[in-house]
């Protein structure tokens, strides 16, 4: 059951971080978040207790050490994207940045010079008293985790104020996020004193992610945890998704009535038509197909199935008279008008090739 939540929570979150990095790829923005939501699927596939036994069989306790520091960079990845959003990315950055390459490296050294370390499954209670190394390993580990949590809900319930829609609701759990993870950290550091204070430590084994409440603090409350942050890092990102397929299919629709237009008037073409992003794909099409139109004598009072008439029946040779102007218009009014134009210039098109191949 462990094993199920675990690698399924890992696998969620790897496959919105690859989504993530595909979309920053394209548009330069979000890598950030990519990376978190990567690092965050690792950890938890790192931790599974069958990815641990393989894990150890490289060195013992390695699944362990790499799910940690999997979970560091992306808190601090976390961190960053949430300043991001809150218009804070500049403000202590490098702070962040430095305490995240000294914990990494305390972390990488007092594993390593831990002598006896437990093969399969990591766990330390028992090593505890007799091995400082890792009482500085655990408590590097969550003290740094601590700040990360609190740095991001801070922040999260500063910005939730001014936010709405999809992005509140990303907020809001990213600060329920937080909650279950300092609820994790808390466990995990009163667990750290038992095992310290006990004459003879035991092994702390879960049947079930939340069979006990030391179990439901060290395995249940992290894959919540995990699991809210990536729903909250992902629901903001959903309405510039439908925007995006919006903004495509207007491009593709688009694409006939401005090749027709961009050869009838070479004069209207961009010299650089290509943009970072689609949206600004889509304004240079806008730009141009309204040049077009203009110079088509196509006026904004004409209904689309005229205007699309017209730029259909346009003479070989340009006009000689001045055409009539067309008024401003806002976005979404020209993305209707052009779209619409569009579809009937599609349709006039498909016809007039009906009847040139009909015998």
């Amino acid at each position: 059951m462990i094993d199920i939540l675990f690698v399924g929570v890992g696998l969620f979150a790897l496959f919105a971080g690859i989504w993530r990095a595909a979309r920053a790829r394209r548009t330069g923005a979000g890598a950030g978040l990519a990376v978190s939501l990567i690092a965050l699927g690792a950890a938890f596939c790192f931790l599974s207790h069958r990815a641990q036994q393989f894990e150890s069989e490289l060195y013992p306790s390695l699944g362990r050490l790499l799910s940690n520091l999997a979970t560091m960079v992306a808190a601090y990845g976390i961190g960053l994207t949430v300043a991001e959003i809150s218009g804070t990315r500049d403000r202590g950055r490098r702070t962040r940045l430095v305490a995240l390459g000294v914990a990494l490296t305390v972390l990488v050294v007092t594993f390593f010079s831990t002598p006896g370390l437990p093969r399969g499954i990591g766990l330390f209670d028992e090593l505890y008293r007799t091995h400082p190394t890792l009482v500085v390993y655990v408590f590097t580990y969550t003290v740094y985790l601590g700040f990360a949590v609190l740095d991001i809900g801070f922040v999260a319930a500063v910005t939730i104020r001014a936010s709405g829609g999809a992005l509140r609701a990303g907020l809001a759990l990213l600060l329920l996020a937080s909650a279950f993870a300092v609820a994790y950290l808390g466990g995990k550091v009163a667990g750290t004193i038992r095992a310290l204070q006990a004459d003879h430590p035991v092994k702390a084994l879960c049947r079930g992610p939340f069979s006990t409440l030391p179990c439901a603090l060290d395995v249940g409350f992290p894959a919540v945890s995990v699991l809210l942050i990536v729903v909250g890092l992902t629901i903001p990102a959903v309405p510039g998704l439908a925007a995006s397929r919006r903004d495509a299919r207007t491009l593709r629709l688009l694409r006939p009535l401005r090749t027709h237009l961009t050869r009838r008037f070479p004069e209207i073409a961009r010299i650089d038509p290509a943009g970072s992003s689609r949206r600004e794909r889509l304004l240079t099409a806008m730009s141009e197909t309204n040049d077009g139109l203009i110079l088509a004598g196509a006026t904004p009072d004409l209904a689309p199935a005229t205007a699309a008439r017209l730029v259909r029946d346009l003479p070989d040779e340009p006009s000689e008279t001045e055409p009539p102007t067309a008024a401003a218009e806002p976005f979404a009014a020209d993305v209707a008008r052009l779209r619409a134009i569009a579809r009937a210039y599609r349709k006039l098109a498909g016809t007039t090739a009906a009847e040139t191949t009909r015998p």
